[in-house]
Formats: C-alpha cells, structure tokens, sequence
C-alpha cells in the first residue's frame, strides 16, 4: 500500500520513475539539463531552495501546472527529505502523465548533505 502512496508500485507507468542520487541531480543541474520541481510549501521554499527550482507546493498540487521539460532535458521533483515528492509522482501518474520522473532521493536535506548549494527562495 505505501508503494502505491508514493508512486512506486509496479506499472508501466513506474518504469518512467526513478529515484536519483543527489550528486547525479547536481551534475544534471550544472549542466542546466533539468526542469526542477520543488514541491515543499511556499513558507519553506522561500526560506531557501536550490536556484532555478519552481515551486508547486503539494498542498495545492495540480498536474496539469507541471511543466513539460524541453528536449533533452529531464524532470526533476523534489521535496524536504523524499516523501512529498512522492506523492507528487503520485498524483502526475494518475494524471496521465507519460514522461520520465525523477526523484531526489533525500530531497533538499540529501542535496545539502551532498554539498549541493541554497539561495533564498522567493
């Protein structure tokens, strides 16, 4: 059941879906090859967040504001420590949603862990 909740039960569409080590989401970042989706509360967002990201807080979560990633760039979500990301996945496969999704694993807590840097979010 709790895989179902977050996204990872066995379905085609699960495939599509997969959990990144932060240090393989910051090569992608500096390389400008991600669409990067923060998915924690605006409160939290505008405390610090990792630069470039979009904010879809998941208590207002709707799929249909997820934005599509340009060629040869991939969709990036995240959250605080994992969890909300994937309920967010959650709700976009649901949806229809038929790209790739990639989670951090860890969220921001794993990506500064890993040495990745913060701004102030808006």
């Amino acid at each position: 059941m709790l895989s179902r909740l977050f996204g990872l039960s066995p379905s085609p569409a699960s495939d599509k879906v997969h959990v990144v080590e932060p240090a393989q989401i910051r090569q992608w970042w500096e390389a400008g090859s991600i669409v990067l989706v923060d998915v924690r509360e605006s409160d939290e967002y505008a405390a610090e967040a990792i630069a470039g990201s979009i904010n879809l807080p998941l208590s207002t979560f709707d799929p249909a504001r997820m934005p599509r990633p340009e060629e040869g760039k991939r969709l990036v979500i995240h959250c605080r420590s994992g969890v909300r990301c994937g309920t967010a996945t959650a709700k976009l496969l649901a949806a229809g949603w038929d790209g790739e999704i990639n989670r951090m694993q860890g969220g921001i807590l794993g990506w500064k862990a890993a040495g990745g840097p913060t701004v102030p979010g808006r």
